[in-house]
């Protein structure tokens, strides 16, 4: 049986008249930790949304768990930048991880035994269990980037993606949830666009550069110019420069 959760073969990708992303091709193994790296307005987000399912490749072939990306529902949990979500929505921390569990829920729209213990275990995977009282408009930016990390934990996801993680907090803060995201995996497929080379690699087995279309690399083949912003085609390091 094949490891292979995500897989794009040939992909294009364009808004109107402009192709955002061309001739995308690579796969990603269950329990991989994959970070995604490129220039802003490279397409790192729209290749994340074709995950999901959200946009549709103009051509070529995309799956995720072997078939349409719209059918995997739960398997799939996504983690938004904490800036994106609205602070100010009356919610607890724990009412918000507990609607991680929405997808999951019976016919009948309640909450059961068994999301409620989900949703306490995801608060405790991200330490956030003495604060799940809390108003999440009170949370500094850190914790409410792992509050929203065990929104989507709650729903026990095979593949987690996650958009800029790190963006906006400390350094400390920022350890603490790339400690948390290593260690969903095996068990979990982590997929993570961040500008944090350091993250990149440290941390993810795989490496995808994207700029308009998606170098795969491994992370200790990753150019230390891309450390200043400066993307081009990939180098290996050593290899004159």
């Amino acid at each position: 049986m094949s490891s292979t959760v995500i897989r794009f073969k040939d992909v294009y990708f364009g808004y109107n008249q402009l192709c955002v992303l061309e001739n995308i091709n690579f796969s990603i193994e269950k329990g991989e930790f994959v970070g995604i790296i490129g220039p802003n307005g490279g397409g790192k987000t729209t290749l994340l949304k074709l995950m999901l399912g959200i946009l549709k490749p103009r051509s070529g072939a995309l799956d995720v768990f072997g078939s349409d990306p719209r059918r995997a529902g739960s398997r799939v949990s996504y983690v938004p930048q904490a800036s994106t979500f609205d602070r100010q929505f009356p919610i607890s921390v724990y009412d918000l991880v507990l609607s991680g569990r929405l997808s999951r829920l019976p016919w009948y729209g309640r909450y059961r035994k068994t999301d409620k213990e989900a949703a306490q275990q995801a608060l405790k995977t991200v330490k956030l269990e003495n604060l799940q009282h809390r108003s999440f408009g009170t949370l500094s930016t850190g914790q409410a980037q792992r509050a929203l990390i065990a929104r989507a934990l709650a729903a026990n996801p095979e593949i987690l993606l996650l958009d800029e993680p790190t963006a906006s907090i400390d350094p400390e803060t920022s350890e603490d949830v790339l400690r948390i995201l290593t260690k969903l995996t095996p068990d979990i497929t982590v997929v993570m666009v961040t500008h944090n080379l350091r993250a990149v690699i440290h941390d993810a087995q795989k490496v995808l550069s994207v700029q308009k279309g998606v170098a795969v690399m491994a992370p200790e083949q990753v150019c230390q110019h891309f450390a200043y912003g400066v993307y081009h085609p990939p180098l290996i390091q050593g290899a004159g420069h």
